[in-house]
């Protein structure tokens, strides 16, 4: 074969295998992923069965000695099956009480309680749909004037921060790449340009470094 031809094949392949791997890498990621957190959901909650009810001992019991094999994602099956059920008892009167008087104990304990109460308000704004949460993206100049940075539009503040900056300031928070950490800034209004991207493809820009930008063009509707 000549160099030019050689040269050609070698392209061909090239190419070939980056197109697959485009295809490859993220349903292998995403399986590996959603595997991974299958186990680690099935290895925390699984100890907390009794043996009888394990899934190797039942397959034993239902399928005869010598049959018993690990069946994955029990626990995540009984994590939704328990959370739904927690859900629906402290909807009722006795939970609520039960969930007050928790709070009360937890509250009285120094260290815990700064603890809880930060992972119960986080909760409380991320998974509560009666008040917006990250609905909005936006541009704002962080970290100085000149300077554009894509964040995400939280709740007004609320408090002492809203008395002393006034109702027309707005919480954005502004995510690191790869959005694991960020900033929470608070902006005038007027000094934020509202995006039309959604949070997740806001969220994507961000964690890629500016490389996955959303697909649809937001401007092409108004030509």
């Amino acid at each position: 074969m000549s160099d030019p031809i050689r040269r050609s094949l070698a392209a061909r392949l090239r190419a070939s295998f980056l197109t697959g791997l485009v295809v490859v890498l993220p349903i292998g990621l995403t399986i590996y992923l959603i595997w991974a957190v299958i186990g680690y959901l099935d290895g925390w909650i699984l100890p907390l069965i009794p043996g009888g009810y394990q899934p190797q001992a039942l397959t034993e019991y239902y399928f005869g000695p010598g049959h018993s094999f690990p069946i994955r994602g029990v626990g995540v099956v009984v994590f939704l099956v328990f959370t739904t059920l927690v859900g629906w008892i402290a909807k009722g009167l006795i939970g609520r009480t039960v969930l007050g008087q928790l709070d009360g104990l937890v509250n009285r304990m120094p260290v815990v309680r700064s603890l809880y109460s930060a992972l119960k308000q986080v909760a409380e704004t991320v998974f509560n749909k009666t008040e917006a949460s990250f609905e909005k993206t936006c541009l704002v100049e962080f970290p100085r004037p000149g300077v554009w940075t894509l964040g995400l539009i939280s709740a007004r503040p609320k408090g002492e921060i809203a008395m002393r900056l006034g109702s027309e300031v707005i919480a954005v928070f502004i995510g690191l790449t790869p959005f694991t950490s960020g900033f929470v800034v608070f902006v005038p209004r007027k000094d934020v340009i509202e995006l039309d991207l959604t949070p997740e493809e806001a969220a994507k820009l961000v964690a890629s470094g500016g490389l996955v930008y959303p697909l649809k063009d937001s401007t092409a509707g108004q030509a």
